[in-house]
C-alpha cells in the first residue's frame, strides 16, 4: 500500500506541477458548462417590461400592480416618475403606466377612475403589454361593478346613515366579489395532449453531465501519455526493477488518476447544484456508482492506449482527439437523438454514451440505481475489456 500511495502521490506532483493543468482541469469545464448551457441559474422572465409609476400609492393601486405580476406577458417595473419616462423615451421599455394620485377605492365609488398608458408607436411588445393590462383593468372593473350593484340594492333596502358606512359597505362588497371572481369555477378546460416528447432535453443538464464527462475523459485517458513519458525518460524500467512489481505501478497509476478524476466531477457536480441550481444530489449511492464506472472505463481506456502510443506528444494529441470525438459522438455536446438512428446504434460501443445516459437517468429524468447499473455494468465491462488489453500488450521500453 505504502507503494501505490507513493506512485499516487508521485504522479500528482507531476500531473499539478504545470499551471496550465488546472485550465483543464476546473477553467475549462465550467467555462464550456456555461456557454452550451446558454447561462446560469433559472430560466429568465421573458415577459415584457412594463413600466410602472405609482402616484397614488393606495391599496387599490397596489392591487393592479399585484394583478400585473401575476399576469404571462407583463412584468411590472416600478420605478419613478422620471426614471419611468427616461426609459421609454430612450426605448429601454416599450410601454409606461402611470397610475394617477386619486387612484383609490374611495373615488371609485363614486367615479370613473382613469389610469395613462404611454407607448412606443409601431411596437408589437407595445401592443400585446396594452392588451395585458387592459385584460387587468377588466378583472378589476367587474369587481367594481358587482359591489356598486350590491351598494345600490342595499340602499333600496335600508339607505346608509352617513357616506362613511356607505364607502365601508362598498369595500367588503368589492372584496367579496374579488373572492367570487378569483374563485369562479372555469367555464373552457384547456387539456393537453399527453404526448411524450422524442428528445428529452434540457440544456443546463445536458451541458453539466456532457462537459463533466468530456473534460474528465480526456486527462483519464492521457494515462497513456504518462506511460509514454516514463518509458522515453527510461524510469518506468527503473521503476519495475525494483521491488515493484508491474501489477503495483499499475494500480497506483490507476488509482490516482481515478481519484482526481472523481474530485474534479465532485466540483463540477456541485457548480450545477449550486449555480445551475440541478438536482444532481437526488440519489448520492447512484451517482457515486456512475461516477466510479465512468472514471474506471476512461482510466482503462488511457492504459490500453499507452500500451501502443510511443512518444508523449503522440499519446497528448491522441487523448485530446480521441476524447473529444467520443464525447461528440457520445451526446456530451448535443443529444444523441438528434444524430441520424444509425449514428446513434453505432456509438453504443463508445463508455462515453453509456456515462452520459447514466448521468441523465440522475440530473435529468429523476430515476435511481435501479436505472444507472445497466450502464454503470456497460462501463466497467468497457473497463475490464481496455484493461486486459492494455496489460497484454504494456511495455518497458
Amino acid at each position: 500500500m505504502k507503494k501505490i500511495l507513493t506512485i499516487v502521490l508521485k504522479d500528482t506532483i507531476i500531473r499539478f506541477s504545470s499551471l496550465s493543468e488546472w485550465l483543464f482541469f476546473l477553467i475549462l469545464p465550467i467555462i464550456f458548462t456555461i456557454v452550451l448551457a446558454g447561462g446560469t441559474g433559472a430560466p429568465k422572465d421573458t415577459r415584457i417590461i412594463l413600466a410602472v409609476t405609482d402616484l397614488a400609492e393606495s391599496p387599490l393601486s397596489a392591487q393592479l400592480i399585484n394583478e400585473l405580476e401575476n399576469s404571462d406577458v407583463v412584468r411590472p417595473d416600478v420605478k419613478e416618475l422620471e426614471k419611468a419616462e427616461d426609459d421609454l423615451k430612450s426605448r429601454k421599455v416599450s410601454t409606461m403606466l402611470v397610475i394617477p394620485e386619486d387612484f383609490s377605492l374611495e373615488n371609485l365609488s363614486s367615479r370613473e377612475l382613469r389610469i395613462d398608458f404611454y407607448q412606443l408607436p409601431n411596437s408589437l411588445d407595445a401592443i400585446a403589454s396594452e392588451q395585458a393590462v387592459q385584460e387587468v383593468i377588466s378583472k378589476i372593473s367587474s369587481s367594481v361593478e358587482i359591489a356598486q350593484n350590491s351598494v345600490a340594492l342595499a340602499e333600496q333596502v335600508h339607505p346608509f346613515s352617513s357616506e362613511r358606512d356607505r364607502q365601508a359597505y362598498f369595500n367588503t362588497a368589492m372584496k367579496q366579489a374579488q373572492e367570487e371572481i378569483k374563485n369562479a369555477p372555469q367555464r373552457m378546460k384547456v387539456q393537453l395532449a399527453a404526448t411524450k416528447a422524442e428528445i428529452d432535453y434540457d440544456p443546463q443538464a445536458n451541458s453539466s453531465a456532457g462537459q463533466l464527462i468530456t473534460w474528465v475523459f480526456i486527462p483519464l485517458i492521457g494515462i497513456s501519455g504518462m506511460f509514454a513519458f516514463e518509458r522515453q525518460k527510461g524510469t518506468l524500467r527503473r521503476v519495475l526493477v525494483t521491488p515493484t512489481v508491474k501489477s503495483t505501478y499499475l494500480i497506483g497509476t490507476i488509482l490516482g488518476q481515478v481519484f482526481w478524476a472523481l474530485v474534479q466531477m465532485a466540483l463540477l457536480i456541485s457548480f450545477g447544484i449550486l449555480v445551475m441550481k440541478l438536482h444532481w444530489g437526488q440519489n448520492i449511492p447512484a451517482l457515486i456508482v456512475i461516477m466510479i464506472s465512468s472514471a474506471l472505463s476512461a482510466a482503462a481506456l488511457g492504459v490500453m492506449l499507452g500500451a501502443f502510443v510511443k512518444t508523449e506528444g503522440q499519446a497528448t494529441g491522441l487523448s485530446i482527439m480521441i476524447g473529444m470525438v467520443m464525447a461528440l459522438l457520445g451526446g456530451c455536446w448535443y443529444p444523441i437523438e438528434l444524430f441520424p438512428k444509425i449514428v446513434g446504434t453505432i456509438t453504443k460501443i463508445l463508455p462515453t454514451r453509456w456515462a452520459m445516459q447514466g448521468l441523465l437517468d440522475l440530473v435529468l429524468r429523476g430515476q435511481g440505481m435501479a436505472a444507472v447499473l445497466p450502464e454503470a455494468g456497460v462501463l466497467l465491462a468497457f473497463a475490464a475489456v481496455f484493461l486486459i488489453i492494455g496489460i497484454w500488450r504494456f511495455k518497458y521500453e
